[in-house]
């Protein structure tokens, strides 16, 4: 995908996850695709919020195109996360797609209830996993036009 200079476009993705093996399969994997990607990384929810409101020693962050969310987050849970990005009116047209273990409908109807752009189960088999990953980056990042 070309930006308006007819440059390929760097998509900025932030990961917000606290669990230390899917943090390093996912950054992996999703260096490992084809689409031009810088990934930041935070591991818990008042992280999130100081990354995306750009606070504290996150005052230079770039607005991220697209946010990977992990619900089980220390601190500040993902639902909290969540609600306070689509409570901001400065970046609360950032999709969010969550990136969960739990498949509690619950869960799923509170995330869409906050709003949440998508919901996925995290797959237990690697080759499931990185599938998954895949499809993320062949919608959000190739197939939908995201918001400035």
């Amino acid at each position: 995908m070309n930006d308006l200079t007819g440059n390929e476009k760097i998509f900025k993705i932030l990961l917000i996850e606290d669990n230390v093996a899917d943090i390093r399969l996912i950054m992996e994997a999703l260096k490992s695709f084809k689409t031009k990607k810088d990934i930041y990384h935070v591991k818990d929810g008042i992280e999130a919020i100081c990354f995306l409101k750009q606070q504290e020693q996150y005052k230079d962050s770039p607005r991220p195109d697209i946010v990977i969310l992990d619900l089980n987050l220390p601190i500040k849970n993902g639902f909290e996360v969540l609600k306070e990005i689509k409570e901001d009116k400065n970046i609360k047209n950032v999709p969010v797609v969550v990136l969960s273990t739990s498949n509690l409908q619950d869960d799923i109807n509170k995330s869409y209830l906050l709003q949440a752009s998508c919901y996925i189960t995290k797959p237990i088999e690697l080759d499931d996993f990185i599938k998954a990953l895949k499809k993320i980056e062949d919608f959000w990042l190739d197939t939908v036009k995201l918001p400035d």
